[in-house]
């Protein structure tokens, strides 16, 4: 029978994320990865599959759970263990692997854990490929598909649908390798963007706050070949997340304190699968995940100018930077994937997400925040100023992100009261509603989200009340509809 998705389970562009035991088993998990191994044979991409995972504690389990899952169908899997994201997804592209999977929920709680899906490109499936695998899954029968062969592929036992299994001569094949994290890191530290002899010769000293994910296996060791003088805390790769491993300036407090404590020059702090990255300046300050992108961007555009492509939800402040370089900002729907498929086909020089995500298409097209902390200590040294410093130079904005409960199937309607009440001069539905009063420097965007199960508000003024009161009044009205 083809895959049922349990109605708990979230299934979007980003793949396949719940809460371990309810509804993601083992034997959930086996089966996606069966299908996903099936899906890449029939598009003729190959048999290699390359697995990471973060440091959850469901992580080793579920890896099995993938890896078994491969082997059924005849691919043969690369095990790199546990690394960041953007570590697993430079693997797959420079091994001419026919895809990866991820294991990681990204900044979902402890409980929660997902499977994420590359394409050979080592990016993430985009939303054409990934609504083909869903069908795939939910429609396919494949079991008359040949993989290695007609005659070798053997059908789930008692089942009609399903991925097609290998025969006991065909399973597939399983090695690690554990060079993964030393090539990415190979990879940022060559970049010709960074001057590495002049940071090593700065030396800045860093507090970081790694969370307890798996950026304990590259970012420390990053920081130190850049020269860094590194106060570490949440460094162990336990999964026990030491704080909410969202890193928005409210869940820093602790990196916070680390700065002020080892008199640090600034502070990073990034998720448990280590794509996105926040920052904290030197008096222990956090200035959260939106300036993030504009720092890296500065690096890029004052060397390359050209176009920043960044999401519906990030701050302005990349405008006022990408400005300022003789640049151009355009933005796509919110998700990596979209954001990496606009920078392909505008020839962007550089971009990525307000989350803290930085895509720099000279190492690959996928959010990167050991990337984007080689990027900000060069800004640093480019400007001669500390972090605080060097964020003052631009406009000051007030950005405020909510979470509401609201269902999803009154959306439609909730964005045309939204545009009745508040009716705002530009719009943009592509992705929810982002409402846009260009003179007042002020946007309101509303979507649901991709991650959890929830609608995400999130408003930008020069002025916390001018945020404040967007935000507000957009929540009476969700709030009198729900």
């Amino acid at each position: 029978m083809p895959i049922e998705f349990p109605p708990e389970l979230m299934v979007s562009v980003s793949g396949f994320r719940g809460r371990v035991g309810r509804p993601l088993t083992p034997e959930l998990v086996t089966a996606l990865a069966a299908g996903f191994g099936s899906f890449v044979q029939r598009e003729g991409a190959g048999t290699k599959v390359l697995v990471g995972r973060d440091s959850r504690t469901s992580g080793p389990m579920l890896a099995r759970s993938v890896i078994a899952g491969l082997q059924s169908v005849g691919c043969d899997v690369v095990d790199l263990g546990m690394v960041p994201t953007p570590t697993l997804l430079l693997a797959v592209r420079d091994s001419g692997a026919a895809g990866g999977i991820g294991v990681t929920a990204s900044h979902n709680p402890g409980e929660w854990n997902a499977l994420k899906f590359s394409s050979g490109e080592g990016i993430f499936l985009d939303a054409g490929v990934m609504s083909s695998f869903q069908e795939y899954l939910l429609s396919q029968d494949p079991a008359r598909e040949g993989r290695r062969g007609p005659t070798r592929m053997l059908p789930a036992p008692g089942r009609r649908g399903g991925p097609a299994r290998a025969g006991w001569k065909e399973i597939g094949t399983v090695r690690s390798d554990a060079g993964a994290v030393d090539r990415h890191l190979e990879r940022i530290l060559t970049l010709p963007i960074l001057e590495v002899p002049a940071l090593k010769d700065r030396g800045f000293k860093v507090a970081l706050d790694c969370v307890n994910g798996a950026g304990g296996t590259i970012m420390p060791h990053l920081l130190k070949t850049l020269g860094c003088d590194v106060a570490g805390i949440g460094m162990e790769p336990n999964g026990h997340f030491s704080r909410d491993p969202e890193p928005t300036a409210a869940n820093l407090r602790g990196l916070g304190e680390a700065v002020r404590a080892s008199g640090a020059d600034l502070g990073f702090a990034v998720d448990p699968d280590v794509d996105r990255l926040s920052l904290v300046d030197g008096d222990g300050v956090p200035l959260g995940e939106d300036l993030t992108l504009a720092l890296a961007s500065a690096v890029v555009l004052k060397r390359n100018p050209g176009t920043v492509v960044t999401n519906l939800s990030t701050s302005q402040v990349v405008d006022d930077v990408a400005h300022a370089h003789g640049g151009k900002v355009l933005r796509a729907p919110v998700g990596e994937i979209n954001v990496a498929r606009r920078m392909q086909s505008e020839g962007a020089v550089v971009g990525g997400e307000g989350n803290g995500g930085v895509i720099l298409p000279d190492l690959n097209y996928t959010r990167d925040a050991p990337l984007g902390a080689a990027l900000v200590l060069q800004h640093l040294l480019d400007e001669g100023t500390g972090l605080r410093e060097a964020v003052s130079r631009w406009p000051t904005y007030f950005i405020e992100k909510r979470k509401v409960s609201f269902p999803r199937e009154a959306l439609p309607e909730a964005y045309q009261a939204l545009v009745e009440d508040l009716s705002p001069p530009e719009e943009d539905r592509t992705d929810g509603i982002r409402m846009a009063w260009p003179e007042r420097r002020t946007w309101l965007h509303v979507r649901p989200s991709g991650t959890e199960p929830v609608v995400r508000l999130i408003g930008e003024g020069p002025s916390e009340q001018e945020a404040l009161a967007l935000l507000t009044r957009a929540s009476e009205l969700l709030a009198g509809m729900a």
